[in-house]
């Protein structure tokens, strides 16, 4: 049976992020910005109102504190190209950092993370609709959307294009420690450890520890509801982008 894991990630946690983008702390030298949210206009924190905040902020460094389930791939690359262009960010995973948030975090120019939290990557999912070539079509657009990923990955570890490949399709879990030796993260803080409170269903290798916290999560899910109009927007926008490849 196929598993409409993006839309059932988005709405597993719609009632759980704050759905907003948080600045604190602004001054002439530093500045914190928070993604503690799905990645997303569905049912989490959209490119446009992430990179509008964090264009607003002129502080010389940018802290940038992630605990967030992932989400929605564009939404996501329009964030990490914001980050890129805007300098010295720096990644601080406080809790858990899955699918797209994970190369949102490694576009930083340097990434910390917490003793206790998860960094996960797997390929991309999307939506689609429509008859064989349509579905053809569309995972060629995953396929480039996954070439894509890895690259980027790459770049930031040092590994092996074949070698992040194998990692993402085995949807891989790390701790800090893990994380670090495979070059996605830079250093290991000791900070306040985030229990994780993400409803994380839509994923297979969910560890036992992340597992913990997720009852409150799971209790808050309602049935999965397809908003019909931001469906057929997600279409449009993929179908937008195949005619570009």
């Amino acid at each position: 049976m196929l598993k409409n894991r993006l839309m059932q990630l988005f709405q597993d946690n719609k009632d759980i992020g704050p759905k907003a983008v948080r600045v604190e702390g602004k001054t002439e030298d530093e500045a914190t910005i928070y993604l503690y949210d799905a990645i997303g206009d569905w049912y989490g924190i959209s490119a446009a109102d992430f990179v509008k905040e964090l264009s607003a902020i002129e502080s010389k460094t940018i802290h940038l504190r992630i605990n967030s389930p992932g989400g929605d791939v564009f939404d996501a690359r329009s964030i990490a190209t914001a980050i890129k262009q805007k300098g010295n960010v720096i990644a601080h995973i406080d809790g858990v950092c899955a699918s797209a948030a994970t190369y949102i975090a490694t576009s930083c120019s340097e990434v910390e993370m917490a003793e206790g939290s998860f960094f996960m990557i797997h390929k991309a999912w999307t939506l689609a609709m429509g008859n064989a070539d349509d579905m053809k079509a569309t995972a060629g657009l995953l396929e480039k959307v996954d070439a894509s990923i890895v690259n980027d990955f790459c770049k930031k570890t040092g590994k092996k294009d074949t070698e992040i490949s194998e990692m993402m399709a085995a949807e891989t879990w790390m701790t800090a420690q893990e994380a670090l030796d495979c070059g996605f993260v830079d250093r290991i803080f000791d900070g306040e450890e985030v229990e994780n409170n993400w409803n994380l269903s839509a994923y297979d290798n969910v560890p036992e520890k992340v597992k913990i916290g997720m009852e409150n999560a799971i209790a808050k899910t309602e049935p999965i509801l397809y908003d019909r109009e931001r469906f057929e927007k997600r279409l449009s926008l993929i179908e937008a982008v195949s005619s570009r490849h």
